[in-house]
């Protein structure tokens, strides 16, 4: 059964323009991810990994949560809060951030892997020593596996929340499609199932810590307008869905009370919302275009 939702054309056109202006700006400079026909991306199209990132409410929602978590690690928290430009550009960041991720995943693997070189030189560059004097690089393969687990960790936490349950085998199968990206980022070390995240996630206990800078991150997220006037209130709303996201110990362990989580019904309210993204076929969107690349239907990924 086709279980597409279709939009009236001028809602359509809207929200392409949305979704494009989001990840590019006003600027333009598209990645044409529909060429070059016939190549394939660093996963393939019938993944759990395609299926995940094509949703919009996952995505902002595990992305939120996967920075609280980087955040609450002192060495990565140095570095992202001091040495990137967030705070003075958070909507860039968030736009680059998010435009990345939808390369890695969907892009073909010549757009791919020059721009996850990229970002490694990038990484050369930045070092430094926290508040404590701990010295810190962003080459390090501890701290990129962190990174790179939060992220998994982050979408794959949310689409199952908000979006449609996750098995365990659909959790282990994503992580072991990340690893190919991950070991091009020079996270060697990145989890291959579950229990390894969960292992990983243990033996962080003790060496993650609370820090103003959360809270700060927080307020720019709920504050920084990334999405249409219309839609302000949701942005809210689903920063509070990443809070709940995060695992219990690592809330208390920041200080991130039940305020800062949904409020009661508000879960029913973006479950509603992650299932309403998983129909709505975008055309102009990465994943449709990526199915297109591959000779497959736009509506793929949605039927």
């Amino acid at each position: 059964m086709d279980l597409v939702s279709r939009l009236p054309w001028t809602l359509q056109r809207k929200l392409d323009a949305t979704v494009s202006e989001f990840f590019y700006g006003k600027r333009g400079g598209k990645i044409d991810f529909a060429r070059p026909h016939g190549e394939e991306a660093l996963v393939p199209a019938h993944s759990v990994s395609w299926q995940i990132f094509k949703n919009p409410v996952a995505l902002f929602v595990g992305g939120v949560a996967a920075v609280i978590l980087e955040l609450a690690e002192p060495a990565v928290r140095t570095g992202v809060w001091e040495r990137s430009s967030f705070r003075e550009d958070p909507l860039g960041r968030l736009r680059r951030t998010a435009l990345a991720a939808l390369v890695t995943v969907y892009g073909p693997r010549s757009v791919a892997e020059p721009m996850i070189a990229r970002v490694v030189r990038m990484h050369g560059r930045v070092s430094g020593h926290t508040p404590d004097g701990l010295f810190y690089a962003a080459t390090d393969e501890r701290l990129l596996t962190w990174v790179q687990a939060t992220a998994t960790f982050g979408f794959g936490e949310a689409y199952s929340r908000y979006v449609r349950p996750l098995t365990v085998q659909a959790f282990d199968s994503l992580y072991s499609e990340g690893i190919l990206a991950s070991q091009f980022y020079g996270a060697l070390d990145a989890p291959r199932s579950a229990a390894a995240q969960q292992a990983l996630f243990d033996s962080m206990r003790g060496r993650l810590e609370p820090s103003p800078i959360v809270f700060e991150f927080l307020r720019i997220m709920r504050d920084t307008p990334a999405f249409p006037a219309p839609l302000r209130w949701m942005q809210r709303l689903l920063v509070r869905a990443a809070v709940d996201t995060l695992p219990g110990w690592v809330r208390e362990c920041l200080g991130l009370s039940a305020l800062h989580g949904l409020r009661p019904g508000e879960r029913s309210l973006v479950q509603l919302a992650g299932a309403a993204a998983d129909r709505f076929c975008l055309p102009e969107g990465p994943p449709a275009q990526s199915c297109l690349r591959l000779g497959l239907p736009a509506s793929y990924l949605y039927t």
